[in-house]
């Protein structure tokens, strides 16, 4: 059974930073390209950030290209996002979400069930 588990939310200032866990089991974990996508308050689903099966490629959003960097750890089954110079505007559930595919079209199949990112003084 695929299960995606996110950690590392909460409450953060403006200016401030935080690091998203995901942590996957129940699939080979380098098989596949994963994706964070958040969903602001009364708003739609927002893709965030791609990495491929093995990390050596990424994408972004132009929301967060310069301030938001994804990574992932094969060894532990993790991915990460590591968001600095956080803004309201990126208050957010985010989620964890696993590919079809190592890489090319965006193909979502399973999601995790999201942890709370506020940005507030």
């Amino acid at each position: 059974e695929v299960q995606l588990t996110e950690s590392g939310g909460g409450l953060v200032q403006p200016g401030g930073s935080l690091r998203l866990s995901c942590a996957a089991s129940g699939f080979i974990f380098s098989n596949y390209a994963m994706s964070w996508v958040r969903q602001a308050p009364g708003k739609g689903l927002e893709w965030v950030s791609r990495i491929n099966n093995l990390g050596e490629s990424t994408t972004y959003a132009d929301s967060v290209k310069g301030r938001f960097s994804i990574s992932r750890d094969t060894a532990k089954n993790t991915l990460y996002l590591q968001m600095n110079s956080l803004k309201a505007e990126d208050t957010a559930v985010y989620y964890c979400v696993k590919d079809r595919t190592p890489w090319g079209p965006l193909y979502f199949d399973y999601w995790g069930q999201g942890t709370q990112v506020t940005v507030s003084s």
